[in-house]
This record gives structure tokens, sequence and C-alpha cells, in this order.
């Protein structure tokens, strides 16, 4: 049966998959837990702690169900940071499934934490060597995997990229994020946010956050991209707000591309995003921002949490290393250097919105793994 219409006859398991999962075995919804940072109320919910699940454990678990459903026991997945393929690789081993893990080159240095977790957890973690051995190349060593053994195999990508089904999949299983911070809205403000904020790369757990406020127009929704070194300097990640039109992997959307057409890989990421990201941009709906590497290492030291809501009453957030540590302490999550970009953008977004604004800023993982890369770069 073909995925798409596997999906259409799934529908009533994969949801009640996803609501089982999230309420149940691995992370439940966490009581809201009160205190003050910088003067300002916030609450919190630590669904991040989970050492593999960052904003793909429904996700995984999900597409593994349509892989059993399809009749597939081979599992291909790329990953660039790990988490994604730790993720596939963990529930694989829960349900007996072979799995394949395709991994550029250079993020299997960078990564050699999560590369040796997958393996550990019995996935074959495959180099790829091709082009500058990042996300993009191993993206599409999956796919071409994918197509070749298309009888025996079920491609599990990790973000709202790919060709269709994946943005929608994906999408859906990540909505989970949005209705927990609604329903936490609702019972800590007695209504929605006005604001919210999320990093964006494939942009995955930001469409997670954004889909349930789509239809609220009076919702802001707010991505942050990686700008490097500058948008100016040719180094960045930013297809959002530096890209133009193009098509990757199956599916339209804005892309790093020169004059002519061929893809500008970036050294740590994706060159494209999501094609309802590109869509959502088109119409007006969400805004998109980006944030150069300096920015988001002092990110890092501002605050350390998985999902946080704020009351605006000032939002001067100086002194990052004090409040690295006052917050670490309270949260005990160390963020990761992706969502470690929608961070900073608070400091030039908060002045500009009135008191009593509700503003959401979602991360989407802990930083465990880039604890290395932040020490070296830090010379510590």
């Amino acid at each position: 049966m073909p995925l798409h219409l596997c999906l259409r006859h799934c529908t009533s398991d994969y949801s009640a998959c996803v609501s089982s999962f999230v309420s149940g075995s691995i992370s439940p919804p966490v009581p809201h837990t009160d205190y003050r940072c910088f003067g300002t109320p916030v609450i919190r919910e630590r669904q991040a702690v989970i050492s593999w699940a960052s904003t793909c454990s429904s996700s995984i678990r999900s597409l593994d169900l349509l892989a059993k459903r399809l009749g597939k026991k081979r599992i291909i997945a790329e990953t660039g940071a790990g988490q994604h393929g730790v993720a596939t690789a963990t529930v694989c081993a829960q349900y007996g499934l072979e799995c394949i893990i395709s991994m550029g080159a250079q993020d299997m240095e960078r990564q050699a934490l999560n590369v040796f977790r997958m393996r550990l957890l019995g996935a074959e973690v495959r180099g790829v060597h091709s082009g500058t051995a990042t996300l993009k190349d191993a993206t599409s060593e999956a796919i071409r995997d994918w197509v070749t053994n298309v009888e025996t195999t079920h491609c599990i990508l990790g973000s709202v990229a790919g060709p269709h089904p994946y943005p929608m999949m994906v999408r859906d299983f990540h909505a989970v994020i949005g209705k927990e911070t609604r329903r936490q809205a609702l019972e800590k403000w007695g209504g929605k946010p006005d604001v919210m904020v999320a990093c964006v790369s494939g942009g995955s757990n930001a469409m997670g956050l954004f889909h349930e406020f789509v239809d609220d127009a009076e919702v802001r929704m707010i991505g942050v991209e990686a700008a490097g070194f500058g948008l100016d300097s040719g180094k960045h990640a930013a297809p959002l707000t530096k890209g133009d039109v193009g098509v990757l992997h199956g599916a339209m959307s804005y892309l790093l591309q020169d004059d002519d057409g061929q893809i500008i890989e970036p050294q740590l990421d994706y060159p494209g995003v999501g094609p309802e990201h590109s869509f959502l941009k088109d119409m007006g709906r969400a805004e998109y921002y980006s944030v150069t590497d300096e920015e988001a290492l002092e990110g890092l030291y501002q605050c350390v949490v998985s999902v946080f809501f704020i009351k605006v009453k000032t939002c001067s957030l100086t002194r990052r290393f004090v409040a690295f540590n006052r917050v670490s302490r309270l949260q005990g999550i160390i963020s990761a250097l992706e969502t470690s970009h929608a961070l900073p953008h608070l400091e030039k977004l908060c002045p500009t919105l009135p008191d009593g604004a509700r503003v959401v800023l979602n991360f989407s993982g802990r930083g465990h793994k880039d604890v290395q890369t932040v020490a070296k770069y830090l010379e510590v």
C-alpha cells in the first residue's frame, strides 16, 4: 500500500499512539512550576530532559507504527546532530526493526557521543563523505537507499522537509507541542499566548508549535534561523531570510542556492526549510529572523529551559553568565545550540511588546551533545 494511503487508513492508530506515548511511557505532561527569571514570571515544562527525545519522540514512534502497518522491517533515517538518529535507533530496538542511520562524516566527528549511542542501540551508522558530508548529503543518501529498497524499507525523515507526505506527517506528529502549549497557556493565563518564538532549521519543532495556532490570527509566530557568521558573509543557514525559491528533496521551498540554481551547502545545517514554513512566510502569517553564531552562544548563557512562558514586564536579558548559572540550577537543562538561536531574539523582541504581553519560547532539545563543541569554541 502506498505511504499516503496507509497514512489515511492509520490516522486513528497513530493518533492513539502519539497520545499514549507522550502522556505515558516517555514524557508525561509536567505540572507547572513557577519561578522568577530577572523579575519576569516564568513557567516551564521539562519534556526535553528525555535524553533521546528532543522534538523527535512522538514522530519516530508514530512513523515506526506506519512502517509496521506497511509490513516494512527495515528502517532508514538521516541525522545531523544525532538526536533524530538516536530516537530512531531507540524505537527500532523496541520494535525489533533493522535500523540504518545515514550521517555526514563531519557530523559523525562532531557528534561522536550520539554515534556511539546509536551503535549501542543496535543501529548501523553509515558515514556519508559526498558533498560537505553534512545533513543535506545524509538526507540524499537516505532517500536514495529508500527508493532503491522501497519494497522492504521505510524512510523516517526527521524534519518537515522532503517529499509528500513527510512534511505533513512530521508536522502532525509534532503538533503535540502546540497542543500542550495551548493547554498550559489556558491554565496559566486563561488565554492564548500573544507571541510564540522558536528556532528554525528544517523547521519541525517550530511547525509543531505553530500549527496549533495558525488559525489564531492574533497570535504572532516568529521563527529564528542560523545566521552563522552573518547574512552577508555567505556562511549561514538562513534560507527564509536570505534564500530563494527552489526544489530540493522533492519539495518546493526557500533554499540557499547560487545564480545557477545550484545548492549552497551550509557547514552545520540544512540548505532548505520545510515547505509549510515557506508558505507561512509568503502569506505573511509567520515572521522569520536570524541570529549569528556569536549571539547563539550568548543565548546559551542566558537561559536554559525546554519551553517557557513569559509575561513581559521588563525584558532586559543582561548578566548572561549569572542567568546561565541561576536558571540551569533551577531547571537542570542545558539547551542545544540549535535552540539557543531563538533566545537572543528576545532581546530585540521584548522592548517592542506592551506590558503584560504573553510570550512562549520553544526549546527543541537539550545540549549535552554540544558541550564539547562549546567548550572548544570558548577554549575552556
